[in-house]
Protein backbone atom coordinates (compact mmCIF):
# COMPACT_ATOMS: atom_id res chain seq x y z
CA UNK A 1 0.00 0.00 0.00
CA UNK A 2 1.41 3.39 -0.94
CA UNK A 3 1.60 6.31 1.40
CA UNK A 4 -1.00 8.14 -0.72
CA UNK A 5 -3.47 5.17 -0.50
CA UNK A 6 -2.90 4.90 3.24
CA UNK A 7 -3.55 8.64 3.72
CA UNK A 8 -6.70 8.53 1.54
CA UNK A 9 -8.01 5.52 3.48
CA UNK A 10 -7.33 7.26 6.78
CA UNK A 11 -9.05 10.44 5.56
CA UNK A 12 -12.09 8.45 4.42
CA UNK A 13 -12.30 6.61 7.73
CA UNK A 14 -11.98 9.89 9.62
CA UNK A 15 -14.70 11.50 7.47
CA UNK A 16 -17.02 8.57 8.10
CA UNK A 17 -16.30 8.73 11.81
CA UNK A 18 -16.98 12.47 11.97
CA UNK A 19 -20.16 12.00 9.92
CA UNK A 20 -21.37 9.33 12.35
CA UNK A 21 -20.70 11.68 15.27
CA UNK A 22 -22.53 14.62 13.74
CA UNK A 23 -25.47 12.70 12.26
CA UNK A 24 -27.40 11.03 15.08
CA UNK A 25 -29.11 7.78 14.27
CA UNK A 26 -32.41 7.66 16.11
CA UNK A 27 -33.83 4.21 16.56
CA UNK A 28 -37.56 4.04 17.08
CA UNK A 29 -39.39 1.33 18.97
CA UNK A 30 -41.70 0.16 16.24
CA UNK A 31 -44.54 -2.33 16.34
CA UNK A 32 -45.44 -4.54 13.36
CA UNK A 33 -49.07 -4.17 12.27
CA UNK A 34 -50.35 -5.65 9.04
CA UNK A 35 -46.84 -6.47 7.86
CA UNK A 36 -45.55 -2.92 8.30
CA UNK A 37 -43.58 -1.14 10.98
CA UNK A 38 -45.54 1.53 12.80
CA UNK A 39 -43.28 4.46 13.69
CA UNK A 40 -43.97 6.52 16.84
CA UNK A 41 -42.70 9.62 14.99
CA UNK A 42 -45.49 9.32 12.40
CA UNK A 43 -49.15 10.20 12.91
CA UNK A 44 -52.08 7.79 12.87
CA UNK A 45 -52.79 8.21 9.15
CA UNK A 46 -49.14 8.04 8.07
CA UNK A 47 -48.83 4.67 9.81
CA UNK A 48 -52.27 3.20 9.10
CA UNK A 49 -51.92 3.53 5.32
CA UNK A 50 -49.02 1.03 5.45
CA UNK A 51 -50.91 -1.75 7.29
CA UNK A 52 -52.22 -4.46 4.97
CA UNK A 53 -54.67 -5.39 7.75
CA UNK A 54 -56.34 -1.96 7.76
CA UNK A 55 -57.07 -1.18 4.10
CA UNK A 56 -60.84 -1.15 4.72
CA UNK A 57 -60.45 1.21 7.68
CA UNK A 58 -58.20 3.54 5.66
CA UNK A 59 -60.68 3.56 2.76
CA UNK A 60 -63.49 4.36 5.19
CA UNK A 61 -61.51 7.17 6.84
CA UNK A 62 -60.85 8.68 3.40
CA UNK A 63 -64.52 8.34 2.37
CA UNK A 64 -65.61 9.99 5.63
CA UNK A 65 -63.24 12.93 5.15
CA UNK A 66 -61.42 12.21 8.41
CA UNK A 67 -57.84 12.04 7.08
CA UNK A 68 -57.02 15.62 8.06
CA UNK A 69 -58.58 15.22 11.50
CA UNK A 70 -56.68 12.02 12.34
CA UNK A 71 -53.48 13.57 10.98
CA UNK A 72 -53.93 16.48 13.41
CA UNK A 73 -52.31 17.11 16.76
CA UNK A 74 -54.64 14.92 18.80
CA UNK A 75 -54.16 13.27 21.15
CA UNK A 76 -56.25 10.38 19.89
CA UNK A 77 -56.75 6.82 21.01
CA UNK A 78 -57.98 4.84 18.03
CA UNK A 79 -59.49 1.38 18.35
CA UNK A 80 -58.62 0.21 14.83
CA UNK A 81 -60.69 -2.67 13.42
CA UNK A 82 -58.90 -4.97 11.00
CA UNK A 83 -60.13 -5.96 7.55
CA UNK A 84 -61.28 -9.25 9.13
CA UNK A 85 -63.34 -7.25 11.66
CA UNK A 86 -65.10 -5.41 8.83
CA UNK A 87 -65.63 -8.74 7.02
CA UNK A 88 -67.63 -10.01 10.04
CA UNK A 89 -70.29 -7.35 9.40
CA UNK A 90 -73.40 -8.46 7.48
CA UNK A 91 -72.85 -8.67 3.71
CA UNK A 92 -73.09 -5.28 2.02
CA UNK A 93 -72.65 -3.22 5.21
CA UNK A 94 -69.26 -1.76 4.31
CA UNK A 95 -70.27 -1.00 0.71
CA UNK A 96 -73.41 0.69 2.02
CA UNK A 97 -71.46 2.79 4.54
CA UNK A 98 -69.01 3.92 1.85
CA UNK A 99 -71.77 5.43 -0.30
CA UNK A 100 -71.65 9.25 -0.36
CA UNK A 101 -75.26 9.50 0.85
CA UNK A 102 -74.29 7.56 4.02
CA UNK A 103 -71.29 9.74 4.93
CA UNK A 104 -72.86 10.98 8.20
CA UNK A 105 -73.46 7.40 9.34
CA UNK A 106 -69.91 6.43 8.35
CA UNK A 107 -68.45 9.38 10.28
CA UNK A 108 -70.47 8.35 13.35
CA UNK A 109 -69.24 4.73 13.15
CA UNK A 110 -65.60 5.76 12.66
CA UNK A 111 -65.57 8.43 15.37
CA UNK A 112 -67.10 5.84 17.70
CA UNK A 113 -63.68 4.16 17.50
CA UNK A 114 -61.83 7.30 18.65
CA UNK A 115 -61.30 8.73 22.13
CA UNK A 116 -59.84 12.23 22.56
CA UNK A 117 -56.94 11.09 24.77
CA UNK A 118 -53.64 9.24 24.61
CA UNK A 119 -54.62 6.11 26.55
CA UNK A 120 -51.92 3.47 26.67
CA UNK A 121 -52.99 0.01 27.88
CA UNK A 122 -51.45 0.44 31.35
CA UNK A 123 -53.57 3.56 31.91
CA UNK A 124 -56.68 1.82 30.52
CA UNK A 125 -56.15 -1.20 32.78
CA UNK A 126 -55.71 1.12 35.79
CA UNK A 127 -58.98 2.93 34.97
CA UNK A 128 -60.75 -0.43 34.67
CA UNK A 129 -59.40 -1.60 38.02
CA UNK A 130 -60.10 1.76 39.72
CA UNK A 131 -63.73 1.58 38.51
CA UNK A 132 -64.32 -1.92 39.87
CA UNK A 133 -63.71 -3.86 36.65
CA UNK A 134 -65.55 -1.64 34.14
CA UNK A 135 -64.67 1.77 32.79
CA UNK A 136 -67.07 3.82 30.66
CA UNK A 137 -65.49 6.14 28.12
CA UNK A 138 -67.03 8.76 25.86
CA UNK A 139 -65.94 8.62 22.23
CA UNK A 140 -65.52 11.46 19.75
CA UNK A 141 -68.94 10.51 18.31
CA UNK A 142 -70.49 11.33 21.70
CA UNK A 143 -71.42 7.70 22.33
CA UNK A 144 -70.14 5.46 25.11
CA UNK A 145 -67.93 2.37 25.20
CA UNK A 146 -67.36 0.12 28.20
CA UNK A 147 -63.84 -1.14 28.79
CA UNK A 148 -63.10 -4.32 30.75
CA UNK A 149 -60.20 -6.73 31.04
CA UNK A 150 -60.21 -10.50 30.58
CA UNK A 151 -57.27 -12.90 30.51
CA UNK A 152 -54.84 -9.99 30.30
CA UNK A 153 -56.58 -8.43 27.29
CA UNK A 154 -58.60 -5.24 27.07
CA UNK A 155 -62.18 -5.85 25.96
CA UNK A 156 -64.45 -3.14 24.56
CA UNK A 157 -68.22 -3.42 24.67
CA UNK A 158 -70.20 -1.14 22.37
CA UNK A 159 -73.74 0.18 22.90
CA UNK A 160 -75.11 -2.74 20.88
CA UNK A 161 -73.53 -5.28 23.24
CA UNK A 162 -70.83 -6.46 20.83
CA UNK A 163 -67.44 -7.15 22.36
CA UNK A 164 -64.15 -6.37 20.64
CA UNK A 165 -60.79 -7.60 21.88
CA UNK A 166 -57.62 -5.54 21.64
CA UNK A 167 -55.29 -7.83 19.69
CA UNK A 168 -52.32 -5.44 19.45
CA UNK A 169 -52.06 -2.76 22.13
CA UNK A 170 -49.96 0.37 22.48
CA UNK A 171 -49.02 1.16 18.89
CA UNK A 172 -47.56 4.59 19.65
CA UNK A 173 -48.16 7.46 17.22
CA UNK A 174 -46.96 11.06 17.17
CA UNK A 175 -50.56 12.15 17.85
CA UNK A 176 -51.76 9.34 20.11
CA UNK A 177 -52.01 5.57 20.15
CA UNK A 178 -53.65 2.81 18.15
CA UNK A 179 -55.07 -0.35 19.69
CA UNK A 180 -55.89 -2.94 17.00
CA UNK A 181 -59.26 -4.65 17.56
CA UNK A 182 -61.02 -7.68 16.07
CA UNK A 183 -64.60 -6.35 15.84
CA UNK A 184 -66.18 -3.19 14.43
CA UNK A 185 -67.85 -1.18 17.20
CA UNK A 186 -71.37 0.05 16.45
CA UNK A 187 -73.15 2.94 18.17
CA UNK A 188 -76.89 2.80 18.78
Amino acid sequence: MTLRTTLLSAAAALALGVSALTTPVLAEDTVMVGGAEMYPSKNIIENAVNSKDHTTLVAAVKAAGLVETLSGAGPFTVFAPTNDAFAKLPAGTVDNLLKPENKDMLVKVLTYHVVAANAMSDAVNKMIMDDGGKHAVKTVSGNMLTLTAKDGKIMITDESGQIATVTIADVKQSNGVIHVIDTVLLPK
